[in-house]
């Protein structure tokens, strides 16, 4: 039996990265007493016995979590918050949004006998005036799982040659990387009438940067099958990683950075940790950049609010009564993704997303404000940019399906049925910042930069969990003094760092850093993947 999500309004984890354009549902007026679960009246009808037995039994085998793990406490958190929640209602797979269309011609076929069932297959894009350096797109085939995974390839418009090469992955879970590609950091954004703009900003300037699909399902990717966790996503990742660079080994032997953003703070450090379990492979990695992360919840959600109630460098969006409740709300939420934390069962996983989500993020959602700029309302279909829906509508244009390969119909941002399934699964609350304790011990250098007016993944949070890091140089970092970091003579930001960590905060921008401040944005970014890691 499978269960889904309702989707009655925008509630967002991240854009281009957090959980794209749904709600958690309402779950009651009363905040739980953790301490005291036997004095809780619950506010709605207690599903009997036998029904609750057979839910739990239907959950055991489609999550493949043991019923033996499951306590009697655990129990009740479900039957006071999950059961009766809106989140979870039984439901029959649909087919993916984006549909597969056609078979595509393409101008390499790749095979590797390590990788039997694994293939790549890839074209030049011509004709559609995005930018005159050599491009790649197509496809990384799972074929027996049938998977489908696109990729867009743009060299580097200096010297692809010498330039570092850059992977870029948004969030969601289960949006498109072609909104950082059009609406961030590409070689070109889409205009009110539908067409290509120069953008003198792109992140390729001095890198190579490949634009990756990822879950499947989500732009044009698609499969039969889904991905529901960041651990499994990353694994389909690496393998196309070592297929791609054997392919194009131009660009094997160049400084290769993985970055992304918002949900991308799960992506990505589990990414970093599945290479680094993979001693001989033919890339070296050199840094991880996250931009705006989401990868200590437990921290990060005691953060909303005081970001929404004046305490980010915002005024206070909610009235008073309002930022008491979700005050209100923070100890239990943080009882809950510990529990989650500890044992990362969908069990304890599940409970703490729909409690917390509803606590902490419905209040501000409820005002109409942009959840990526809490300076701005929230306009457009597409996560609350209006210049997103000129994205979709671009790439749904079937001189742009052929030209690149895409094999589906046309084109969605974001895809709600990968983030029901990221989120039934408790993938949202698990503890992914703990890979990057890894990657820093390993050596590997990690830039965390965040603009400070978003609020899903607010530099509040971020700037907490990162202090609280236990890493061999955590000593240090934590006595590092805060720095202005400048830009052309302008104080653009506070930077702190020790030896392989820094963590930025960029002023005046959002959730979409390279949107806001493109200009500042790109000074970042060239001067970090051009190995100078302290600002």
């Amino acid at each position: 039996m499978k269960f889904s999500i309702a989707t009655s309004a925008v509630l967002a984890m991240a854009s281009t990265g957090g959980v794209s354009a749904m709600t958690i549902p309402f779950i009651g007026q009363t905040v739980l007493n953790y301490f005291d679960m036997n004095n809780y009246i619950p506010q709605f009808n207690i599903i009997n016995g036998d029904e609750q037995s057979n839910l739990f039994s239907e959950v055991s085998n489609y999550f493949n979590e043991p019923l033996s793990i499951l306590t009697k406490e655990t129990k009740k958190l479900w039957q006071e918050i999950v059961l009766n929640s809106e989140l979870f209602q039984k439901f029959k797979s649909e087919p993916p949004s984006n549909k597969f269309a056609k078979k595509q011609k393409f101008e390499y076929y790749v095979k590797d006998a390590k990788y039997p069932n694994h293939g790549i297959r890839a074209k030049s894009p011509k004709g559609l005036g995005i930018d005159s350096v050599q491009q790649y797109s197509g496809y990384f085939d799972i074929e027996d799982e049938d998977k489908h995974l696109f990729f867009w390839l743009f060299e580097s418009r200096n010297d692809p040659k010498t330039d570092p090469f850059v992977l870029w992955i948004n969030g969601g879970p289960g949006c498109a990387s072609s909104l950082g590609l059009f609406f961030e950091l590409g070689p070109a954004s889409i205009s009110k009438d539908v067409k290509p703009v120069h953008n003198p900003y792109s992140w390729n300037n001095n890198a190579t940067v490949i634009f990756i699909d990822s879950p499947v399902n989500v732009g044009y990717s698609y499969s039969s099958n889904s991905v529901t966790t960041a651990d499994a996503s990353a694994k389909d990742i690496y393998a196309f990683l070592e297929l791609f660079f054997k392919q194009f080994p131009q660009y094997s032997k160049l400084d290769f950075h993985i970055s992304g953003e918002s949900y991308a703070g799960h992506y990505l450090p589990a990414i970093a940790g599945e290479i680094l379990s993979h001693p001989e492979r033919p890339f070296n990695l050199s840094s991880v950049l996250i931009g705006n992360g989401f990868a200590d919840v437990k921290t990060q959600y005691e953060y909303f609010q005081p970001m929404a109630c004046g305490q980010g460098g915002e005024p206070s969006v909610l009235e008073p009564s309002e930022c008491e409740a979700m005050a209100a709300g923070i100890p239990l939420c943080a009882n809950l993704i510990d529990r989650c934390y500890k044992s990362q069962s969908v069990w304890d996983c599940l409970p703490a997303t729909i409690y917390c989500n509803q606590a902490e993020l419905t209040p501000y959602e409820k005002t109409g404000r942009n959840l990526y700029d809490i300076r701005k309302e929230c306009k457009g279909q597409n996560l609350c940019y209006e210049g997103m829906d000129y994205v979709d509508e671009y790439l749904s244009k079937p001189e742009v399906l052929k030209a690149v390969g895409a094999e589906v119909s046309g084109h969605e941002a974001c895809n709600d049925e990968v983030t029901q399934r990221f989120i039934l699964n408790g993938d949202l609350m698990k503890p992914f910042y703990r890979h990057i304790v890894d990657v820093l011990d390993s050596g590997i250098p990690v830039l965390l930069y965040n603009g400070d007016k978003d609020f899903i993944c607010n530099w509040l949070g971020v700037d907490a969990w990162s202090n609280k890091l236990e890493w061999t140089g955590s000593t240090g970092f934590k006595k590092s003094p805060l720095r202005k970091w400048q830009v052309g003579g302008k104080h653009a930001g506070n930077v702190k760092s020790y030896d392989n960590f820094t963590v930025l905060r960029v002023f005046d921008a959002g959730h979409m850093v390279p949107y806001d401040q493109p200009a500042h944005a790109l000074d970042m970014f060239t001067q970090w993947v051009g190995g100078q890691y302290t600002f």
